[in-house]
């Protein structure tokens, strides 16, 4: 998850960065190996890919590639794209304008090297799990994060580029809109011991067609309900998280009360994790992009000031106990 804070860090500096000293030494010493093993472990399912081959779909012999003219059209939209429209990075569809204000032009429409934001966060601002979700998240922090990715501050594959061909009209613009949509709760957390055997498509995480499943572990498996629908950029019909047996009732715990030198949840993200001031919500968001922002945060690539208490406190959780609070905060509605 891409989670910050604009905290009142200035008095709580000395407290927080001997809570990041010695729990970076805890955990260097007592989980050492097994840790790192662990978060290598987890960057497989939390961190998105392309592509990767469905293992179980028949041989196909060669096929006509799609016609770039056909049109395309998704249930309740009045709306049509050809498929070169919707394969265009540079410019995203709008199923359902009725649904948000008029965006400005940079969310539906980008310019080299800059994506359209609704690309990768959907114009509705619900994101994907691959992505942040921006709806309803407060301007100044949304403007934060693009300043912390700017300044090399804030590490992912795509967003240092992206803010950094955005000038600051378009930044203002963006977070703006962003933040006066309402939060979507689009994701569906399932509690399971088995789910269907998956691969990477458009990244996301898509069953094989053979309907196998398989033990879910220690892991968090998301993906689209429809893939087609997904796959056209249309958001309404959501994903389906399916999370670890119990992990909703243990996120709880962590959530409201700590766990270990883990300071609650709450403590900074507001009851239910609805968001305090600058600090955003967590409730609703995606559980697969909040665990890999832990990840992010443990691995040292959030780094700008306002992140010290979030570097403090994925230092102080195991992978499970990060799906557990992930699953948690997904389960709750912003």
């Amino acid at each position: 998850m891409h989670t910050q804070f604009k905290l009142s860090i200035a008095m709580a500096a000395t407290a927080l960065s001997l809570l990041v000293a010695s729990v970076s030494m805890a955990s260097t010493s007592s989980n050492g190996t097994s840790s790192d093993a662990a978060i290598r472990a987890a960057e497989g399912w939390a961190f998105p890919r392309r592509h990767s081959p469905d293992p179980s779909a028949p041989k196909q012999a060669q096929t006509a590639k799609p016609d770039p003219s056909e049109v395309m059209h998704v249930p309740g939209s009045t709306r049509s794209y050809t498929l070169a429209e919707l394969s265009n990075d540079f410019d995203a569809p709008d199923w359902f304008p009725q649904d948000h204000l008029p965006p400005p032009r940079v969310v539906l429409h980008g310019h080299k090297p800059v994506m359209a934001c609704a690309t990768c966060h959907a114009t509705n601002g619900a994101g994907v799990p691959a992505s942040a979700s921006l709806a309803s998240l407060p301007k100044a922090y949304i403007m934060a994060q693009l300043a912390a990715f700017r300044g090399g501050q804030r590490v992912n594959d795509v967003m240092p580029g992206e803010a950094r061909g955005l000038d600051a009209a378009e930044i203002e613009q963006a977070a703006t809109y962003f933040s006066s949509l309402k939060s979507p709760h689009v994701t569906q957390v399932i509690e399971t011991a088995t789910v269907p055997q998956t691969h990477w498509y458009d990244f996301a995480l898509v069953p094989n067609q053979n309907g196998a499943r398989e033990p879910l572990g220690e892991r968090i498996v998301e993906g689209p309900v429809s893939v087609r629908l997904y796959g056209l950029g249309d958001g309404r019909p959501g994903f389906i998280a399916w999370v670890p047996p119990g992990s909703i009732t243990r996120g709880a715990a962590i959530a409201t009360k700590g766990i270990g030198a883990a300071p609650a949840c709450e403590s900074c993200h507001g009851a239910k994790l609805q968001g305090v001031g600058d600090i955003p919500y967590l409730a609703g968001r995606s559980p697969t992009y909040i665990a890999r922002e832990l990840i992010l945060f443990r691995e040292g690539k959030r780094s700008d000031p306002a992140a010290a208490p979030m570097r403090a406190e994925a230092a102080a959780l195991t992978v499970p106990e990060m799906i557990d609070v992930a699953a948690y905060a997904a389960s709750q509605k912003p």
